[in-house]
């Protein structure tokens, strides 16, 4: 199935919601995420997007776990796509990733790494997909013009920002909230919540994270007026094969959602 970006922010009771484990464990990991977050998603009337990576690129340690295998992955996100009828993305980090990955998913996303990697991102906007360019953390809200011009220019008007945080140091990370209407001037902004609570480069090597704040960020970019929210989530976070520190646990997702609603329908 083939999906815009009008059709991905329209008909929403408020927001979109893309959400999803860090990375493709396993078939049935993948599939009983998806079907819980997409019944919640049917309920509350919010548009639904599956994430999961199908490969981990950036990894601290060389033994960190970085996928189950390219094609395996890519495959499973397909399936969840057919079987419960909701568009998917996943991060690619190569040119060569571009083509390959759109052939599965509906949602390329740049990483926030490689926001300025100017061929990266024209060989994703060519594929003709939606594509999600996540804010550098040393990227100012102004700077995100040039990035979306990147996608426009190459005749692909389906983009959006993702906001993941600033860095803030070596180890912490703040989002500016100044950031999102500027950025909303550009194109359509998601708050990444989970990730711009993590504490990155760790002694251990392992992305620390504050999930505790995962309420208090997430009211917060509603306050702001963002068009979507992102969360990584995971039925038990202590054994996620990647970035659980800061994940939300998956039975928590109904309640966070209903406040943001609440919220939203308020202002």
């Amino acid at each position: 199935m083939m999906f815009n970006l009008n059709e991905l922010i329209t008909n929403s009771k408020s927001f979109f919601l893309i959400a999803g484990p860090c990375v493709i464990e396993s078939e049935e990991m993948a599939f009983k995420i998806c079907d819980e977050i997409n019944d919640i998603a049917k309920e509350f009337e919010i548009n639904f997007v599956f994430k999961g990576s199908f490969r981990k690129a950036n990894r601290s340690r060389l033994d960190s776990f970085t996928g189950i295998g390219d094609q395996k992955a890519l495959e499973i996100l397909k399936k969840v796509a057919n079987e419960f009828s909701v568009p998917t993305t996943t991060d690619i980090h190569e040119i060569v990733h571009a083509k390959y990955a759109a052939d599965y998913v509906d949602i390329l996303q740049i990483p926030a790494f490689l926001a300025r990697q100017t061929d990266l991102i024209v060989a994703a906007a060519k594929t003709g997909k939606i594509v999600n360019i996540k804010k550098g953390q040393f990227m100012s809200p102004d700077s995100m013009l040039f990035a979306i011009q990147k996608v426009k220019d190459s005749g692909n008007n389906n983009v959006i920002i993702t906001e993941r945080g600033s860095a803030f140091g070596y180890q912490d990370l703040v989002i500016d909230f100044r950031g999102i209407p500027k950025m909303k001037s550009f194109a359509p902004v998601v708050l990444d919540i989970t990730h711009s609570l993590q504490k990155p480069n760790q002694h251990s090597g392992i992305t620390g994270g504050q999930p505790e704040l995962i309420e208090t960020i997430a009211k917060a970019g509603i306050a702001s007026g963002v068009d979507g929210i992102f969360i990584e989530t995971h039925p038990d976070p202590s054994i996620a094969k990647s970035d659980g520190k800061n994940m939300l646990k998956l039975d928590k997702l109904k309640f966070l959602l209903e406040k943001l609603l609440l919220l939203k329908s308020a202002m």
